[in-house]
């Protein structure tokens, strides 16, 4: 499904526009989402939304035959706003996500049924966020994560993530990369419309500043990098929690990444005081140690797959060899 994402630009046309058309009739991000969202379940499919059991442990739950949408009380309100979105897609978007899913021809039926969970959210990120605006909010505030976080009602990793779909043609946004990962530096969520690409396995190189939000929770680490093929990025990085529900329910915790070549910089407020033109400023990362060839690394886990080992005992570095 991640495949299917990345080959279609994370950008499906027909879903981004059904949800722009739909949000202006209910006047999003003119008035309060939440309200326009359950008011449009209830006055269109009959659906009220409800308080979820304590003991059920989900974000959203839909009885269809009582019409009811349960939702987790404890959920913020962002969350729980992009879940009446999607529901509001599966129920009026069915067709229109069947015919993708029939279209990118997957192998296993759960392939298939993962990814209509995807477009689902993907539309339900494109009817909280209609494409115009969220361009229009992007340029006019710099990219400014938080601003448009609250001028949209919706959550730093949701604008995000939206952020990285700004790919309509004739119509894109700056190209930029946005990554989610875990503590162990599993990488959750991908995508990027710049050069920088993600490995498919395997953690993420631990010279990149989205490790080190996990140490500064509520703040958003800025770093210039350089990859090994010589391209340099502005990446900003922050730390995520999901969670809620009392001192005792489960805390997940997530760095989100975000960012764009250099050359993209000055539409990004978090670029204003940086040493662009300085190379010195620019930190040397990898994809992973797997396929980086940098050599003295002083934070190299595994050698690279495609390079012969050199290994002298006279001569110790940061690791017991070198790269021939």
């Amino acid at each position: 499904m991640r495949d299917f994402f990345h080959f279609v630009d994370n950008y499906i046309h027909e879903l981004d526009r059904a949800a722009e058309e739909l949000a202006g009739r209910l006047g999003i991000p003119g008035r309060d989402p939440w309200a326009a969202l359950v008011g449009h379940l209830e006055k269109r499919h009959g659906v009220r939304t409800a308080h979820a059991a304590p003991q059920d442990d989900l974000l959203r739950r839909f009885d269809a035959e009582r019409r009811v949408l349960h939702l987790n009380p404890f959920s913020p309100l962002p969350t729980r706003s992009f879940q009446a979105a999607f529901q509001i897609g599966e129920m009026e978007m069915a067709a229109e996500i069947g015919a993708v899913v029939e279209a990118a021809s997957f192998r296993t039926p759960e392939a298939a049924e993962i990814c209509r969970i995807g477009l689902a959210n993907y539309f339900a990120g494109a009817l909280t966020m209609p494409y115009e605006a969220m361009l229009a909010s992007a340029r006019e505030l710099r990219h400014d994560l938080e601003l448009i976080a609250m001028r949209f009602g919706a959550s730093v990793e949701q604008v995000a993530h939206r952020l990285s779909t700004l790919q309509r043609p004739g119509r894109k946004g700056v190209p930029i990369f946005f990554a989610r990962i875990d503590r162990a530096g599993n990488i959750t969520k991908r995508h990027s419309a710049a050069k920088l690409q993600f490995a498919r396995f395997g953690a993420a190189c631990p010279l990149w500043n989205v490790h080190q939000a996990f140490e500064t929770p509520g703040r958003i680490i800025r770093q210039l990098a350089e990859t090994p093929d010589g391209v340099r990025y502005l990446c900003l990085a922050t730390e995520i929690a999901k969670g809620g529900g009392g001192f005792r329910a489960p805390q997940r915790r997530y760095a989100i990444a975000v960012g764009c070549e250099v050359a993209h910089a000055g539409d990004f407020v978090y670029a204003d005081d940086l040493d662009l033109g300085n190379p010195a400023a620019f930190d040397p990362i990898g994809i992973s140690c797997r396929i980086c060839e940098r050599q003295n690394c002083a934070q190299r886990a595994v050698p690279p797959l495609k390079r012969r080992l050199v290994v002298d005992r006279n001569r110790r570095g940061a690791v017991p060899y070198r790269l021939d």
